[in-house]
């Protein structure tokens, strides 16, 4: 099971924290782009270098399709190939991608994404619900057959997410409490030896008092927590998203872990360098992340 592998690397790193990789092109270091490759090719050797400086930290990477669909059919081929990348470093890919749609488009997405058979084979797949229950069966479906995973937009980060997270289902609860439930009954028929489900939520960081009640409706979902770092989210903020042993949450950053040098003013000179760079960020959010789990649960598995 997903889940159980996924928790594995948890443990064994102990590290719940994840790595987005974003391609910006304007905040790349300019050492990647003074070279004569076409900028897809460039993409391609920089975010294989912040993977292979942060594979034996992190238990998974968080490409976002939108970072490289920009690059047109070059850049959906090199997506491809960083997930592939990824996986030969072991890593666990969440494919962050958001899709959805009805009847047999779902399908067409759960089968791109998904199946093994696919052109893109990722682990997790980000998912949007808001076309009803009915077209998230058919994700559900192809994570059963493929052994994979689903993260289902529950409670994003972005403060406009309450617009539609927050509004009233018919039932009487908001409708993030609603879908919690859905995930929570879904999630039940398909877990692991460990309990966890990989039918998931993404919760955003930076509203901690609503993951704290999400939690409790969704007690073996695994979360997806964006919002870390740049979004203003902090080490305390994610506590709640976790359960009591420490797992049940993956916490994401991307800006803050690749683009250090942004905020530093000074340019790296050498790849070697901008990975040292990256590497250093990356043990600085799993130090934050793991203290702070550390001091609210005593009894964590790791």
């Amino acid at each position: 099971m997903l889940t159980d592998r996924l928790i594995g690397e948890i443990i064994q790193k102990k590290n719940p924290c994840i790595v987005g990789i974003d391609p910006e092109w304007e905040k790349i270091p300019d050492l990647y782009k003074q070279t004569a490759a076409l900028a897809p090719d460039v993409v391609f050797q920089w975010a294989a270098d912040v993977i292979d400086c942060i594979a034996d930290l992190v238990p998974a990477v968080k490409p976002q399709i939108a970072f490289y669909e920009v690059y047109g059919a070059d850049g959906i081929r090199i997506f491809q190939d960083i997930v592939a990348y990824a996986h030969e470093k072991n890593l666990i890919v969440i494919d962050d991608s958001k899709r959805n749609d009805i009847g047999n488009t779902a399908r067409a997405y759960a089968y791109a994404h998904l199946s093994e058979d696919g052109p893109v084979n990722a682990d997790f797949l980000t998912v949007s619900p808001f076309p009803g229950t009915d077209s998230l069966a058919p994700f559900f479906d192809a994570a059963r057959q493929n052994g994979k995973g689903v993260f289902v937009l529950v409670k994003t980060s972005n403060p406009g997410s309450a617009d539609i997270s927050d509004a009233l289902h018919p039932s009487g609860i908001r409708l993030c409490e609603w879908l919690a439930d859905h995930l929570n009954r879904i999630g039940q028929t398909y877990a692991g030896r460990s309990g966890y489900s990989p039918i998931g939520a993404v919760v955003g960081a930076t509203f901690s008092k609503e993951a704290a009640g999400l939690r409790k409706r969704m007690p073996r979902n695994y979360f997806l927590v964006p919002g870390y770092g740049a979004q203003g989210g902090t080490a305390e903020d994610i506590v709640p998203c976790f359960n009591e042993d420490g797992l049940g949450a993956l916490v994401s950053s991307s800006r803050g872990i690749l683009y250090p040098h942004l905020s530093a003013g000074v340019s790296p000179r050498t790849r070697t360098q901008y990975q040292e760079n990256v590497r250093q960020q990356a043990r600085k959010m799993q130090r934050e992340v793991y203290q702070a789990l550390k001091r609210a649960y005593q009894g964590m598995a790791y």
